[in-house]
């Protein structure tokens, strides 16, 4: 897979990572295993999430977004941005 199209960010001792598919489908991994998978048809934002449990019961929520026809892509934890990048727009 090419790299400008895998995210990878280690959150709190968890690797979440985010891949964009073949330019048609964004996944969102948690430590290796697919949470999350949404295909870009019909839609101007592919919006993919997971909730993560970490210590002592504490949640956190996990969102990541792909706007194909801008290349935006931005991955937040309860609300904070942890990654935003442009790539290429997909026609």
């Amino acid at each position: 897979m090419d790299e400008s199209n895998h995210y990878r960010i280690n959150y709190r001792g968890r690797a979440v990572d985010l891949a964009i598919v073949g330019d048609e489908e964004l996944v969102l991994s948690l430590d290796g295993v697919p949470r999350k998978r949404r295909h870009r048809a019909g839609v101007t934002c592919v919006y993919v999430w997971t909730n993560i449990e970490l210590e002592w019961e504490e949640h956190h929520f996990i969102e990541a977004r792909w706007w194909p026809q801008t290349g935006l892509v931005r991955v937040t934890a309860n609300g904070a941005v942890l990654r935003e990048d442009s790539r290429a727009p997909v026609v």
